[in-house]
């Protein structure tokens, strides 16, 4: 996906839980040197999921360069419950839906702050319910 005006392509990230899987657009991003915010982006995906299901994060080769940690949130997006760094791998599979107490909740992808932008990085959030 490219902005209008700008030469540089988003990152990619994408999250997959069993059969399902999204393509996460950011809110915010460093790109160019110049920090972008998606204030008017589409609500972050909801995935509605099983107890103890997988979950698999694949980020560009890019993102991963830069570094890059999973930030968990409360439902919503207020509380910070925990974080695990990643660190240059483009696939993660270390989290699992039922490691998040509250059975509703986001993760959030956000890359390792640069010295570009004043130490914004990118963030790009999605949501889960978990049943039962």
């Amino acid at each position: 996906m490219l902005l209008a005006g700008c030469s540089s392509a988003l990152p990619q990230v994408s999250v997959r839980v069993g059969a399902q899987s999204e393509v996460l657009s950011p809110t915010q991003y460093c790109l160019d040197g110049e920090p972008r915010f998606y204030p008017d982006a589409e609500r972050p995906p909801v995935l509605r999921v099983g107890s103890g299901e997988q979950i698999t994060i694949e980020v560009s080769e890019h993102l991963a360069e830069s570094g890059w940690q999973v930030q968990i949130f409360d439902e919503q997006l207020e509380e910070q419950l925990g974080q695990v760094p990643v660190g240059n791998e483009t696939v993660f599979d270390g989290i699992f839906t039922s490691d998040a107490r509250p059975a509703a909740y986001f993760l959030v992808i956000v890359q390792d702050a640069g010295p570009e932008c004043e130490g914004l990085s990118g963030a790009w959030p999605i949501g889960f319910v978990r049943d039962g």
